[in-house]
């Protein structure tokens, strides 16, 4: 009886580890951002973009899972929220999670102006010649277009859409952290 006892107490004291690892193991989101380093010694979460015109989102890391679903434009940001060997677990603007080959992914830093909005609102974001909300409007950019980013420094972020270089709010994109600087 004694020893029945002991071998429930170990299997708890296992299930509480395989639980602890897994909470452990889920990637933070948002404002949660917690740095860890990857398989490829790089830091997790991270954002990257897309390589190739045609990239193929799997269910698992590997060739033998099922295709889950397909990007069609190079250049879309993504993050990285985990590493397994070459391949790579990617989250999209949408919030939609899946494995690409990570030779397919590009260290290039891009992002989505405020892919939140929907389409039906009719609201666009200056792009302005300073990194100051008193500095002259140059252009404006709507929802969803697709920016270089050449610069960050926690608040504004200097990008480039269609020849056209400008600052943008930092809170308006996808595809950089709060607060993230890039130089």
């Amino acid at each position: 009886m004694g020893r029945r006892r002991k071998n429930i107490g170990v299997a708890r004291f296992v299930i509480l580890c395989a639980v602890a690892t897994a909470v452990l193991a889920v990637p933070p989101t948002g404002a949660q951002i917690q740095r860890e380093t990857g398989e490829s010694g790089l830091p997790l979460p991270r954002f990257v973009s897309l390589k190739a015109n045609k990239v193929n989102v799997r269910r698992g890391p590997g060739y033998d899972h099922e295709i889950a679903w397909v990007f069609l434009r190079a250049g879309l940001p993504v993050e990285i929220i985990a590493e397994f060997d070459a391949w790579r677990q990617i989250r999209d603007s949408e919030g939609a999670e899946g494995w690409v080959l990570g030779s397919l992914l590009s260290g290039r830093r891009t992002a989505l102006v405020a892919p939140w909005i929907k389409a039906k609102e009719s609201r666009t974001f200056p792009l302005r010649a300073e990194d100051d909300k008193s500095s002259p409007v140059i252009s404006r950019v709507g929802p969803r277009v697709l920016v270089n980013i050449m610069s960050c420094d926690g608040t504004w972020c200097e990008v480039v859409t269609r020849d056209i270089r400008g600052w943008i709010k930092q809170d308006s994109l996808w595809g950089v952290y709060p607060r993230e600087t890039i130089d």
